[in-house]
């Protein structure tokens, strides 16, 4: 039989931003805004459900403002258990990226990733932090320490990339490695040279490994910082790297996929990635 997987991706604006409320408003109108579209995608018999990076805040790195770390919350915590209640409720797997806390000082971009019952499975800590032109990651986040992690949900075997990792083969490549079927990637990017590497960089990814992705990028301008556009334009890729489903660039929108997780066998019996790699001869690339 096919395995057939619905996937889902909510891309959205800011609704209320600094000077329109507090932090805790703002927050809690960014989560009242896709509470509506989560629920659409339970009722649409959506599986799997992934939200953008850092989902229920703005994008608040181009300033160095640290009255964002009250943003911060453990993982598992309360925003990922508001989640698991919508998750339990329409079986639907939901990797739910926020900013974590976990120890004074000790602050990570993170997703978490509950399963079809409501359970916590676990969370991807990002890995690849940058710190240039507006994007002051390195202010607000440390780099993960957890590696790539693979979590078996119900559905598929689903992994996690954010953002900045995209530009990154390695993480990607373990990811695959480590068994993923479907990895997503939620983001926070902008018009410029990056709207190039958004339609580049995943699809070889997905090419080069063998597995689906679902890539999440937000939409609007976000009052202070102006940082630029986000164009949204998330999509879904499949194991030969052609996109087949893709949001616009300006509208809060929920994309719905469904996609068959035996193409992965296929793509690599014709390729024979994993047979054909040969990680003994770059074992040691450099000399540190």
């Amino acid at each position: 039989m096919p395995r057939i997987v619905k996937s889902g991706l909510i891309q959205m604006s800011l609704p209320i931003s600094e000077g329109e409320g507090t932090i805790a408003e703002i927050m809690e109108a960014m989560v009242q805004k896709h509470i509506p579209l989560i629920e659409e995608a339970g009722r649409q018999g959506v599986q799997i459900l992934c939200l953008q990076e850092i989902f229920n805040t703005p994008y608040f790195c181009p300033g160095q403002d640290k009255a964002w770390y009250a943003s911060a919350e453990s993982v598992p915590g309360p925003t990922t258990d508001r989640m698991a209640e919508y998750a339990k409720k329409y079986n639907m797997v939901m990797i739910v990226p926020i900013y974590e806390r976990e120890a004074a000082g000790f602050l990570y971009n993170t997703a978490a990733v509950i399963d079809a019952d409501g359970t916590y499975l676990g969370k991807y800590r990002k890995n690849h932090i940058p710190h240039t032109s507006g994007f002051w990651e390195k202010f607000f986040f440390k780099p993960g320490n957890m590696g790539y992690p693979v979590f078996q949900t119900k559905y598929a075997k689903v992994g996690v990339y954010i953002c900045y990792d995209r530009h990154f083969p390695d993480g990607a490549r373990v990811l695959g490695l480590n068994g993923a079927e479907i990895v997503y990637n939620p983001s926070a990017t902008v018009a410029g040279l990056s709207q190039y590497l958004w339609k580049l960089e995943q699809p070889a990814h997905a090419a080069a490994n063998g597995y689906f992705m679902g890539c999440i990028n937000r939409v609007g301008t976000e009052k202070p910082w102006n940082l630029g556009k986000f164009y949204g334009t998330s999509y879904f890729v499949d194991p030969r790297g052609q996109i087949f489903a893709q949001a616009s660039e300006d509208n809060d929108e929920l994309l719905i996929s469904e996609f068959d997780l035996d193409e992965i066998d296929e793509v690599r019996a014709t390729w024979q990635f994993f047979r054909d790699r040969r990680p003994e001869t770059y074992e040691k690339l450099v000399e540190l």
